[in-house]
């Protein structure tokens, strides 16, 4: 694994971002996953998160701290060692790290012999605090009699546990504990909405009602603040500017009827209440990302002078935000969730994305872009792609207008479905193709 944790690129025009927060401290365990920290960038406060298992060696860059693409934040230490099924079929643990002693404590023997130590692994003391036993209690089968993880669980399963110890000390976050001191707020009243319930910053400046001093950014000075829409349209037009100077766009439109699809989603929704409804692009979503199962040359990325086909379709939704500006984070695995599941992951990332709590991964695995107008009334909207996506789906608004059918004309609410997609990946043969089965798979949307 690598021994840092860099900066990310997140999206065509990024250059660096500022450490606002972190929510993990040096000695920490991670996981694949966790969120780790806040940092702000051109596209609004982004949540980090950490790609491998590992332990925080070291955090490279304070809050406030302007850190360039690429340059480290966090250095890193091997994290928990995975339990490995060897041919013969005898289990075989490898030790997370250099077994180190475990007190076992009597009360009852204060001023006497120092106790006896019981030999572990780092993994294996965390889960046996976790589920309430005693190392004491355990056979260890790692190296010089060492309890290792495997044991711990093995112990686990054939003795009750009991309730693991909780600290009296509230989770918080560095900058929260920072923050409380200058503020004079009591942590143990505060509810923490950071990862794992940990209080963050904004959880202690929202108790007090007042917000401490925010850490000098390098190069700024401490009385400007920054235009943050002013920073975002420079970034979406520095990433609009190399795409049309870069790929060679082509561009299809086709025009379905959308009155079945719509009288389905009409019925569907009428007994439900208003949350639970499933969303029009909730449809649109899934079709496309079906649809794009036969089409993998339009799902995924232009690097290096070649096509990269992605693994999976997570197809980006372009999101506008209050006070302009424009993002399309990822909703992830499409293909393989139900429209109620996905109208809930839309339902979370526009709030998220509105409030600019968005994730890193949200912000880079977008592998095509959907758009949708049709809240604003626009008919055909044709994207421009992002790099370095290859493809980007526009829908319109549904327009009522004479529809022919079966040798019967009558009015149909119709959808203009349009396609821009780069010609190096692609061609119009391909993506007239393509349209084609999503205006199909929008027709049935009670088979998606």
């Amino acid at each position: 694994m690598s021994d840092h944790y860099l900066m990310p690129s997140l999206g065509a025009g990024m250059t660096d971002g500022t450490v606002i927060e972190w929510y993990v401290e040096p000695g920490q365990s991670v996981r694949k996953g966790d969120v780790v920290g806040l940092v702000d960038t051109d596209k609004g406060a982004i949540e980090m998160e950490i790609w491998e298992d590992a332990e925080i060696a070291e955090i490279l860059a304070d809050p406030g701290t302007k850190v360039p693409v690429g340059e480290p934040l966090l250095a890193l230490g091997a994290g928990e060692a995975e339990v490995r099924e060897p041919e013969g079929g005898a289990e075989v643990a490898e030790p997370e790290a250099e077994p180190e002693p475990e007190p076992a404590l009597d009360p009852e023997a204060p001023g006497s012999e120092p106790p006896a130590r019981v030999p572990s692994t780092p993994a294996a003391r965390a889960r046996a605090a976790e589920m309430g036993l005693s190392l004491g209690d355990i056979q260890g089968t790692g190296p010089e009699g060492a309890v290792t993880l495997p044991d711990v669980e093995r112990a686990a399963e054939s003795k009750p546990a009991t309730p693991p110890r909780e600290s009296t000390a509230p989770k918080a976050t560095p900058v929260a504990r920072r923050a409380a001191d200058a503020l004079g707020v009591d942590l143990a009243g505060i509810k923490g909405t950071g990862p794992r319930g940990a209080i963050t910053r904004e959880d202690v400046e929202r108790v007090s009602g007042a917000k401490t001093p925010e850490p000098t950014r390098d190069g700024e000075d401490e009385a400007e603040e920054p235009d943050r829409h002013a920073a975002m349209r420079r970034a979406i037009a520095a990433a609009m500017a190399q795409s049309k100077r870069e790929i060679p766009h082509y561009y299809l439109a086709h025009t379905l009827s959308l009155e079945r699809a719509l009288r389905w989603l009409e019925r569907t929704n009428r007994d439900r209440a208003p949350t639970e409804r499933i969303l029009q692009a909730a449809i649109y979503l899934k079709s496309v990302s079906v649809a794009l199962s036969d089409f993998p040359e339009l799902n995924g990325f232009w690097e290096d002078d070649a096509f990269r086909p992605a693994e999976a379709v997570h197809p980006g939704l372009a999101i506008s935000l209050r006070g302009g500006g424009l993002v399309a984070p990822a909703i992830h695995d499409v293909t393989e969730e139900s429209l109620d599941r996905i109208t809930t992951a839309v339902r979370d990332v526009v709030q998220r994305a509105r409030a600019g709590r968005l994730r890193a991964s949200e912000v880079t695995d977008a592998t095509i872009t959907v758009t949708s107008l049709g809240d604003r009334g626009v008919e055909t909207v044709f994207g421009v792609i992002y790099p370095p996506q290859v493809a980007i789906v526009g829908m319109g608004a549904p327009m009522e207008r004479p529809w022919a059918e079966g040798g019967m004309v009558g009015a149909h609410r119709t959808l203009r479905l349009t396609l821009s997609a780069d010609h190096r990946a692609s061609d119009g043969h391909r993506g007239s193709l393509f349209l084609e089965r999503v205006a199909e798979l929008l027709q049935t949307p009670e088979d998606l």
